[in-house]
């Protein structure tokens, strides 16, 4: 993958290691190729496709960020590229995934709708589907980013790191055991769609379509491959309130200077909101992405305020 992607950097900040009391290291996803990590596994699956697959073309569902992965692999190989998101993807995403030279069909209100649709088309048209989370070659280059993480900041003891349908985090925690087994590797969701959270902890409660600022990781349904190995290598699954992603994003971008994305905030959120519980003295948080739509900017400050978001000048 040397090439394909960026070996993106770890920041840290003074201010952020004093406010919850232990080193923190932020992995800058959101400074990858397209914005998110996304680029990683859609690089390494595609890359790895034989010549007869690729010539058939690749189609994928994406809430915007694998889509964008998926079109730049694609345009690096020559083959075309068709991909279905919902019909509430934030623009800059559409916009984004068709500058790559990928057709976009807004299909369905959610993520699975859409994916209902690019698996339909993909059975007319014989092309390759590139599964955002749920592919052993999207998972391993998605690991990618603990290999980099411990090999930058070997002290590293803990991981934070964003599900959706669970492809990062179970390349990560796949990758970061067999480099070092002691470390810890917890995941976080958000409250309002966390079905992989009720599934690692066997709640039996049924998975509901809702909206969230973090549409990137509003996944109804956990992934079955992603899924055990989620419950094989990761330490634990906390979630963060939709008010805790909002002020996440802001203070990143107010006092970190960075923009994440509310999928890409998650991570940051999850220890703020947990830092008491979260046991760690070198803690590395994947800012997953940043392609956010800054138009809403006025729905964050509501959000952390608890006013509707039209009261808002």
């Amino acid at each position: 993958m040397k090439g394909l992607v960026h070996h993106t950097p770890i920041r840290t900040s003074t201010s952020l290691d004093k406010l919850v009391g232990r080193n923190v290291y932020l992995k800058m996803e959101n400074q990858q190729k397209t914005g998110a990590f996304k680029a990683r596994g859609a690089s390494f699956k595609i890359g790895s496709m034989n010549e007869e697959d690729a010539k058939r073309g690749v189609i994928a569902a994406s809430a915007g960020n694998h889509a964008q992965g998926v079109a730049l692999a694609a345009a690096k190989r020559g083959i075309p590229a068709k991909i279905y998101m919902p019909i509430h993807t934030p623009k800059p995403k559409v916009e984004a995934t068709k500058s790559y030279g990928a057709t976009v069909e807004l299909a369905g209100e959610t993520f699975q709708e859409a994916l209902f649709a690019a698996q339909k088309e993909q059975q007319h048209s014989g092309g390759t589907f590139i599964h955002p989370f749920d592919d052993i070659d999207i998972i391993a280059g998605q690991g990618t980013i603990a290999v980099e993480m411990l090999a930058d900041q070997p002290e590293l003891d803990t991981l934070i790191v964003p599900i959706g349908g669970g492809g990062l985090i179970s390349g990560i925690a796949f990758a970061a055991k067999q480099i070092k087994p002691s470390i810890r590797v917890i995941g976080v969701q958000t409250e309002a769609v966390c079905a992989t959270y009720h599934a690692f902890h066997k709640h039996l409660i049924p998975s509901l379509a809702c909206t969230t600022i973090a549409e990137g990781i509003a996944v109804n349904e956990p992934g079955k491959v992603t899924l055990p190995l989620i419950q094989q290598y990761v330490d634990d699954i906390v979630t963060v309130s939709e008010r805790d992603i909002a002020a996440s994003v802001l203070q990143l971008l107010e006092r970190h200077k960075t923009l994440a994305e509310g999928a890409g905030a998650a991570g940051f959120a999850a220890l703020m909101r947990h830092h008491q519980s979260i046991r760690s003295d070198h803690c590395g948080i994947v800012i997953s992405g940043g392609n956010f739509d800054l138009q809403k900017l006025s729905e964050l400050h509501a959000l952390t305020m608890h006013l509707p978001a039209n009261s808002m000048a």
